[in-house]
């Protein structure tokens, strides 16, 4: 005998309400990037609530998967599964990441999916049965006068305090405590009860802007989030937000999706820093995923930094954001004195020790007066490492073997009795090179790393230390005593009180990158270690080896990143180039790039460049890259032209892969 309603006795049954769920499966196919509808039984009535994990069987295999929400029927025909089980109860999607998600997914041609693994991490079940943190008291409003000195800080913290939708671009100041500015936004919103959301490039940043929050907040009042807290550490923190307990997050690249309840302010520090560009699918950027997100919760947007970028202009320049900088005379009264020196070999020859360490007399002179001082003296090469090549002394034209034309170098070691260059590939010596050229018999260095820097600049200055930090070993801090620390860019440690000179070595090389961004990032890498100096009224010096005449050095001078970015957004608009448009990049096998640029369908004033090989490295198969660039206007038609190519190339499953990517850092 059946049931009433047509149910065999065993057999399950719908849920009376809403038996209908709507859910987001973890298949990453273009082809599949939509709502799948399930049957809910009765007995998960009550747990398959809107945004908890679930297990459902989809082509045959049981799949992880989200609800997104409940109805009380489904649009398809045929006959519908059910869950197979309910993972968590825990609503770990809400409503507004789940919109978030999908905005970021539309702007960069990806899947909802995909972008959910970047925004929701791992469950861990005993981090999930914990007992709740207990929600963080509102903290007192804090004293505004940190932001006195930028004629619209008070201006954009009133904002704050009033729940309005304020977006700027900040220009901090050199020597600036800009954590504890940060800090002093978020408890301008978390006082009024609204959340907020801070996130910087790296560890090192997140160690102080959270002890900043600390400060301000309290140990409650605050949370760090970043990759390497552990699994069951990071998801206890998480759910600590999610379930309203804290109303304000520090974080790093993934913290942008932060389930914080109501934000008032979204921040992001340092925007031209490549780490905040995911390296996952689809490939989103901080800044863009925390501008869709303050556009739609009606949060305040901050993108702040010693330097700026052609994209923070722009926003800028539409009027979607303000800027907040400081008078010219506050800038004079922080900012250290800079000089430029080109790289002249005649510079060199009135001190011995300068030429022994590589330096300019200025510039070595700078240093010693620094250590005398007491203080410690930054100096930034462009990369880690010892000796990587070398290049003629007259042309710069690469240095090469006569006998197998591989790169020159000189041999690690040995530094007290000569060696002559060497074959990095054969091995042959070099004794009498001559370059095939100019004729020129010198050698220079293209790039003298900085384990080789540490070691002229031990012998240069006798009785000080000698400090490094880089890839292997980053230092976040170091005492303000006499001392040289040789840093790549990017891993400057901290000195309380500041450094008492800078040396920016090998600057061109940093401009010599063929980059669209070459010289926007050379400024900030300078920009950020120069922050780190002495003002010129207590002795502060950098001094940058370049050439004065180019226009990212003259910035660097006069301290003015505004005028730069401002200059190369006009010549990006120009020439075509972003953010004065958007451009796509498509990568692959040359047969499956033809194909898939065959597939698309463009909007009219897409235009497609090349397609051109790639290098690649040994045995690889030969690769291609094609470029389409659109208006800013026809961005989202774009998009949606490429995410349709790639879902019908899954839908044939095609063998060969084709990676494509919207907006990305680097395009040559």
């Amino acid at each position: 005998m059946g049931k009433p309603g047509g149910y065999r006795r065993g057999e399950q049954q719908p849920a009376a309400i809403e038996p209908v769920a709507r859910i987001c499966v973890d298949v990453p196919l273009a082809h599949l990037d939509r709502p799948f509808d399930y049957l809910v039984p009765d007995k998960f009535a009550e747990d398959a609530v809107p945004g908890c994990r679930v297990r459902v069987r989809f082509a045959g295999q049981l799949v992880d998967g989200f609800v997104l929400e409940r109805v009380a029927e489904s649009g398809h025909q045929g006959k519908l599964a059910y869950l197979e089980r309910v993972t968590s109860a825990e609503p770990v999607l809400s409503p507004e990441i789940l919109s978030l998600a999908r905005a970021v997914a539309d702007r960069y041609a990806g899947t909802l999916i995909d972008v959910l693994r970047l925004a929701i991490p791992p469950r861990h079940a005993k981090a999930e049965a914990a007992e709740p943190r207990e929600a963080a008291p509102p903290p007192e409003p804090p004293d505004p006068a940190g932001w006195a000195r930028y004629p619209r800080g008070g201006a954009f913290l009133e904002a704050l305090r009033g729940a309005r939708p304020a977006h700027a671009v900040w220009q901090a100041l050199p020597g600036e405590d800009w954590p504890a500015r940060l800090a002093e936004a978020a408890a301008q919103v978390a006082a009024a009860g609204r959340g907020a959301v801070l996130v910087v490039p790296d560890h090192r940043d997140l160690a102080r802007v959270h002890a900043a929050c600390v400060r301000v907040l309290g140990e409650a009042g605050v949370v760090a989030l970043a990759a390497d807290l552990g699994p069951s550490e990071r998801y206890k923190r998480w759910l600590a937000v999610r379930r309203g307990a804290v109303k304000v997050v520090v974080g790093t690249r993934a913290a942008a999706f932060a389930p914080v309840a109501d934000p008032g302010l979204v921040v992001v520090w340092d925007d031209g820093d490549d780490l905040h560009a995911d390296q996952r699918m689809p490939y989103p950027h901080t800044r863009d995923v925390l501008m869709l997100r303050a556009h739609a919760s009606g949060a305040a947007l901050l993108v702040a930094g010693f330097a700026r970028t052609a994209e923070a202009a722009l926003l800028v320049r539409t009027g979607w954001a303000h800027e907040i900088v400081a008078a010219r005379e506050q800038l004079r009264a922080a900012a250290p004195r800079v000089t430029s020196i080109g790289e002249d070999d005649r510079q060199e020859e009135r001190d011995p020790a300068a030429r022994a360490a590589r330096l300019p007399s200025v510039a070595f002179a700078a240093a010693r007066e620094a250590l005398a001082a007491g203080l410690p003296v930054l100096v930034q090469v462009p990369r880690r490492g010892y000796v990587p090549a070398l290049a003629c002394g007259g042309c710069r034209a690469p240095a090469r073997c006569r006998r197998c034309s591989g790169p020159l170098a000189l041999p690690a070691g040995g530094e007290d009795v000569p060696r002559p260059a060497a074959c990095r590939w054969c091995g042959a010596a070099e004794a009498g090179f001559s370059c095939p050229a100019c004729g020129s018999r010198r050698l220079r260095f293209v790039v003298v790393g900085a384990k080789r820097t540490a070691e002229e600049l031990g012998r240069a200055f006798p009785g000080f230390p000698v400090r490094t930090s880089g890839a292997e070993e980053v230092l976040s801090e170091v005492p303000l005593k006499p001392a040289l620390v040789v840093a790549t860019p990017g891993a400057e440690p901290f000195v309380p009180q500041g450094y008492g000179a800078a040396l920016l070595l090998d600057g061109w090389a940093m401009l010599a990158r063929s980059d669209l961004r070459a010289g926007e990032e050379a400024l900030r890498r300078w920009l950020t270690a120069a922050a780190l100096v002495r003002g010129a009224a207590e002795g502060g010096r950098v001094v940058v080896i370049a050439d004065s005449s180019l226009p990212v050095v003259q910035a660097l001078v006069r301290w003015d990143p505004v005028w730069h970015a401002e200059t190369e957004l006009d010549a990006r608009t120009e020439l075509g180039f972003p953010p004065a448009v958007r451009i796509a990049t498509v990568d692959g096998t040359p047969a499956a790039v033809n194909e898939f640029l065959d597939g698309l369908t463009l909007p009219p004033t897409a235009q497609i460049l090349g397609p051109v090989t790639l290098e690649t490295r040994g045995q690889e198969e030969e690769r291609e890259r094609a470029l389409i660039r659109a208006p800013r206007t026809d961005g989202r038609a774009l998009a949606a032209a490429l995410h349709d190519a790639v879902a019908a190339r899954t839908a044939r499953k095609e063998p060969d892969l084709v990676r494509v990517r919207l907006d990305p850092l680097e395009l040559l």
